[in-house]
């Protein structure tokens, strides 16, 4: 088994080798009941209580087709400029499956619901590169295996294991590229940009939550390399059930320099399954891979061909949301940032809350400040998402509000974040509870004044003589003195207006 020790460097991989990849995405579907049968699919459910006879495999019981199910698969086949197939069929996938009953899978083999279409997806620096998508089809999930007793979860070394069926027969739709060839040194990189472009698509339909550390999203990432200048692609491996985007860019990584660590040694690379380990980020052999025909697939008797009516194709087209890529793309124009500051909100996941913010009555400019960082401090800090934290756009909308009508400044407006974010109330409660408002009335704010010209007799003479910058230092005792609540505007004015200078 080669280990970490065993890899050749990156860029002696890439000096020698192309890399070519073909990822395979599983999206478990948000449908209310099964693939095939009507239990629910609803989460935290106890073991082995959402199933029946269908979803069991038991004798005489026959599935029937869940029609948004079919349904998702058409809107995910156009949003990724597919062709929807006039007709196509299930098939049953033979394999030993420990965790789906009837001892075979309900998929799509030759026949596929959506064929030959693309993503274009865009790198760090934005740069575009255009991922081919060969099929997506439906399918149904396997149950979930618990190994118990051993060290690392798995089957290896575990005592004994448990199955929970309710997860079996959950609509899944399986999104298949073409070779990706032509990445280089990049691939890792595509393969990262790809899978979050693909997860932002499927949530933009509203299909699926697409949660990756909950499994509703997965990839198996398949390589192997070529020698330089060669046209025929090496032996695969695939790594799979890989569940982070970071883990998707780090396993082709790791896989590139393993392959081209067994070539340049003289071997063979074996093509089979590998898993990913999170904690070294490494992989690690699985079982020997599977040829097509080792499954010994066969049309589904008991399932009747789909035939999506091209009327009904369109109407789905009609009512396509607005795509990611297009989205974003037009709001780079619309709030006047680079694409490089785009960039930065993507990896903040910061986006949607931005957007929302904006649609409850912020602008643009305070919306992004915010979200991007005191926000993004706090989430980081915390360690958590941005959608994470426990305060809601329309709350942040709320303080940029206060801050555009002069009841707040930044500095009291980090303080109403703070305060909503421990849980002291909205905004305005915080505001009332902390008493943070902006202190703008004269009379309020005329002894600090005084008080400020009479301590610093050396910087009022300084804008008695026309050094009217010097006034900052007065505004800054002022500031300290009313804690950081006067209208430092207002406070320059009297400052200037007691002194008997004018602004110009």
């Amino acid at each position: 088994m080669t280990t970490t020790t065993d890899l050749v460097s990156y860029e002696d991989a890439l000096a020698s080798y192309d890399p070519v990849m073909g990822l395979e995405v599983h999206v478990e579907l948000g449908t209310k009941t099964k693939m095939f049968c009507g239990c629910s699919t609803e989460l935290g459910a106890e073991p082995n209580s959402q199933t029946c006879p269908t979803c069991l495999g038991l004798p005489g019981a026959l599935p029937v087709v869940n029609a948004t199910g079919v349904e998702s698969a058409i809107k995910i086949g156009l949003a990724l400029n597919c062709e929807i197939a006039e007709w196509c069929r299930f098939a049953r996938k033979n394999y030993f499956y420990p965790d789906m009953p009837k001892n075979f899978q309900t998929s799509q083999y030759d026949e596929p619901i959506a064929f030959g279409g693309y993503l274009d997806v865009q790198l760090e620096d934005g740069e575009t590169f255009r991922v081919e998508i060969e099929r997506a089809h439906m399918e149904e999930d396997t149950g979930k295996s618990t190994h118990v007793g051993g060290a690392t979860g798995r089957i290896h070394g575990a005592s004994h294991s448990l199955l929970d069926y309710n997860r079996a027969g959950i609509p899944l739709i399986e999104i298949v590229t073409k070779p990706i060839v032509g990445a280089g040194e990049r691939a890792p990189e595509v393969a990262k940009a790809y899978v979050r472009e693909l997860r932002e698509v499927i949530r933009a339909l509203g299909v699926s939550e697409a949660r990756m550390e909950m499994g509703q999203m997965r990839c198996d990432v398949n390589l192997s390399l070529m020698p330089k200048g060669a046209e025929k692609f090496g032996t695969r491996s695939e790594t799979k059930n890989v569940n982070s985007l970071r883990s998707v860019e780090r396993a082709a990584r790791f896989e590139i320099m393993r392959h081209a660590a067994v070539l340049g040694d003289g071997g063979t690379i074996i093509q089979e399954t590998r898993h990913f380990h999170e904690d070294t980020g490494s992989t690690t052999s699985g079982r020997v891979k599977e040829e097509a025909e080792d499954y010994r697939y066969f049309p589904e008797p008991d399932l009747v061909p789909v035939a999506p009516s091209r009327e009904w194709v369109e109407e789905i087209r009609a009512a396509l949301p607005e795509l990611p890529l297009v989205r974003r793309t037009r709001l780079l124009a619309e709030w006047g940032i680079t694409a490089t500051d785009m960039q930065a909100i993507l990896n903040a996941g910061a986006l949607d809350p931005i957007v929302t913010t904006i649609e409850a009555g912020a602008d643009a400019a305070s919306a992004r400040k915010w979200w991007m960082g005191e926000l993004a401090r706090s989430a980081n800090e915390s360690g958590v998402s941005l959608d994470e934290l426990a305060i809601t756009p329309q709350q942040v909308a709320r303080v940029t509000e206060l801050v555009s009508s002069g009841d707040l400044n930044d500095k009291l407006a980090r303080q109403v974040i703070e305060g909503v974010l421990a849980g002291e109330g909205t905004p305005d409660e915080v505001v009332d509870k902390r008493g943070l408002k902006v202190v703008s009335d004269d009379s309020a704010l005329g002894t600090a004044v005084d008080e400020a010209i009479a301590g610093n007799p050396g910087v009022a003479d300084k804008i008695r003589g026309g050094k009217v910058a010097a006034a900052g230092a007065l505004v800054g005792a002022v500031m300290k003195a009313t804690r950081g609540q006067a209208d430092a505007a207002r406070v320059k004015e009297l400052i200037l207006q007691k002194l008997g200078v004018s602004e110009g």
